[in-house]
């Protein structure tokens, strides 16, 4: 079957850069990262993440509903409306039978069961909230977006650990190839930065130990690097076959070219280390997208900071791309923002096709000398990008790669 170009026309974004698209791509764009000592992990082995600030979420939220939602699930209010706002869209106008919300996460509302059974077991039932559950399932992201843009087609909720986010933009892609709906609401919202889950992630392994500057910790391919740092937020995208969005005189930001997705089946948390698996997804992204591994002008690599991950994924690269296209990773600035990531990358990919500019990886000076690819660092490196690839990787072996290309 062939599918139908899918367009980008509307994208939100709120992360530890900014509490909006334009202010998150100029703080990505400054290479510097965002880690700060967070005074609610006091007495945890990790003690600071990339955290969303300089926002009032209730406020931003407004209404009588803020007080049901998850910090995770503002997030994915706040970029949703940006992003509808963005494509030039009313909910009031248009036929919500034929509107879709994909939006994905991992952790969910991990944070909020956490802290109702605090409450329960400290000052007893009266203390928990009567939303307690609404805090804690994952799909309230994708039903508060859809009952507030009125969206009565599809409403899903993806969980593909760190991918997604881009495992939810191929969902959503589907949906409007197959004619399921019109329009998609599609992206993933993340927030974990609370002492259950941080301590998790040091006990693993895979977290950044504090050694002296927080915002010197996570140094994506570097020979030094240490482990992730936490980061939060959301991107949440408008997508529509790109017909549509023409038909009504929109100008796209991108066209979904394509999506990959596979799985390692070999560990928990560690990558298969010959990243063979992952691999396939790449290239299951480029058939998808009708392109060759030299059409690629631009890799946004997952690039954790993690010993394992950066050295599976920088041999990937320099096998699926010998062209060495430049390659950023935005977690050295933004941290990791775990379901989110997938999402907010690529968001930041259509960014760069826009602007024609690749961020530099923050913290990193050149990387380890057994990686063959072209990091940028230090400063954006100015380039014409009409094709890019964002990849995402997660815990349970999840690889999942969206091609995306100018209009």
């Amino acid at each position: 079957m062939n599918k139908p170009a899918i367009a980008v026309t509307g994208l939100g974004m709120i992360t530890p850069a900014g509490n909006d698209t334009d202010t998150t791509w100029d703080g990505v764009c400054a290479g510097v990262s965002l880690a700060r000592t967070v005074p609610e992990l006091e007495g945890c082995a990790v003690d600071f993440a990339c955290t969303v600030s300089g926002i009032d979420l209730d406020a931003a939220v407004g209404g009588r509903t803020a007080f049901r939602m998850g910090r995770y699930v503002k997030f994915a209010v706040l970029a949703a409306r940006e992003a509808v706002a963005d494509a030039g869209l009313d909910p009031a106008d248009w036929d919500g039978t034929r509107v879709a919300v994909v939006v994905g996460t991992s952790s969910g509302g991990s944070a909020g069961l956490t802290e109702q059974a605090v409450a329960l077991d400290r000052r007893g039932p009266a203390a928990t909230s009567p939303a307690g559950i609404l805090l804690t399932i994952p799909n309230m992201p994708a039903a508060e977006i859809a009952i507030q843009m009125r969206a009565h087609g599809p409403s899903l909720a993806p969980c593909t650990a760190c991918s997604s986010g881009v495992t939810a933009l191929s969902v959503a892609r589907d949906l409007l190839a197959t004619g399921q709906c019109d329009i998609a609401i599609a992206g993933a919202t993340e927030s974990i930065v609370f002492p259950v889950a941080m301590t998790g992630f040091a006990r693993s392994g895979a977290a950044a130990l504090r050694d002296g500057d927080p915002s010197r910790l996570c140094r994506p391919f570097a020979a030094d690097r240490a482990g992730l740092v936490m980061g939060e937020g959301a991107a949440i995208m408008v997508l529509e076959r790109a017909e549509d969005a023409h038909a009504r005189g929109t100008t796209p930001r991108a066209l979904l070219a394509g999506t990959g997705a596979t799985t390692d089946a070999h560990h928990p948390t560690s990558p298969h280390p010959s990243g063979t698996i992952a691999r396939a997804a790449v290239d299951a992204a480029l058939r998808d997208a009708g392109w060759r591994a030299e059409d690629v002008d631009h890799v946004n690599a997952h690039g954790t900071s993690t010993a394992l991950n950066d050295a599976t994924e920088a041999a990937l690269i320099s096998r699926a791309y010998p062209h060495r296209p430049p390659v950023t990773a935005p977690k050295g600035v933004l941290g990791h923002c775990m379901g989110a990531a997938g999402a907010i990358e690529a968001g930041l990919t259509i960014l760069t096709l826009q602007h024609g500019v690749v961020p530099p990886i923050a913290n990193l000076d050149a990387p380890a000398p057994e990686f063959d690819i072209d990091c940028v660092t230090k400063l954006p490196l100015r380039l014409p990008v009409r094709r890019a690839v964002s990849h995402s990787f997660g815990f349970g072996g999840h690889n999942a790669v969206v091609a995306l290309q100018r209009p």
